[in-house]
């Protein structure tokens, strides 16, 4: 502890914060075994409520991958959504502002206009693809242990997506994925008391790709911070 230099490890964590970023272009190219499990290693380290840790998660890749990419597309395509866990009721206010500065970003770097509904859901449908990533995670969190257990999940999940930042990997968290609950259950052949929180699809990043180079914006300290600090 003689040789701890706070400043340099904040100044470390802040950069490895600022590398993360939801990619949703990857390389043809698999991930080693070792570093998806020193992956997980790491994130199993994060707080967890009553010490429970909810989280279970199902690796998906190669053929596998392949199979229920199909059925994720053609529920995309049919819109069959039916989640575990109720998708928000709505975005107001800063909340709707941010999600479709996010959207604009989005459409934007790969030239497609907002307001073109057929080329925008193309692109959601990419979602159901997984964006080609080579691996991908399924998260689930018990019922019985409600917003707890999810609260829990976001933790690991951040951990999850900040090593493997670490490690070159670049990953993208998928609620999108959640709405198709059923499909991707079955497929699983998970409990019906584990509800499907998200995916998280990961590989090594095609930095070449335009949707891969723009970074959302983060709310000021005014806007997070609420009343005088004592």
């Amino acid at each position: 502890m003689n040789n701890f230099n706070a400043d340099e490890e904040l100044k470390n964590l802040n950069n490895l914060l600022g590398r993360r970023y939801s990619c949703r272009a990857f390389l043809d190219k698999e991930v080693p075994k070792n570093t998806i499990f020193n992956i997980l290693s790491c994130a199993q380290k994060v707080p967890s409520w009553c010490n429970a840790q909810p989280w279970e998660v199902s690796i998906i890749s190669g053929e596998r991958l392949e199979s229920l990419k199909k059925l994720t597309t053609k529920a995309g395509l049919d819109r069959t959504h039916k989640p575990d866990i109720n998708f928000p009721l709505a975005y107001e206010g800063v909340y709707r502002q941010r999600r479709r500065e996010c959207a604009e970003q989005l459409y934007s770097s790969i030239g497609i206009d907002i307001s073109d509904r057929d080329a925008s859901f193309k692109q959601t449908l990419r979602n159901y693809e997984f964006f080609d990533a080579p691996c991908v995670m399924i998260i689930t969190s018990p019922d019985d242990l409600g917003s707890y257990g999810l609260l829990d999940c976001g933790a690991f999940i951040t951990a999850l997506t900040l090593a493997a930042s670490a490690t070159g990997v670049a990953s993208i968290p998928q609620a999108a994925i959640a709405g198709l609950a059923p499909v991707v259950r079955e497929f699983l052949g998970l409990s019906s008391t584990r509800n499907i929180v998200c995916a998280v699809s990961f590989g090594y990043p095609d930095t070449n790709s335009p949707v891969n180079k723009f970074r959302t914006t983060r709310a000021t300290m005014q806007d997070v911070v609420k009343g005088n600090v004592s």
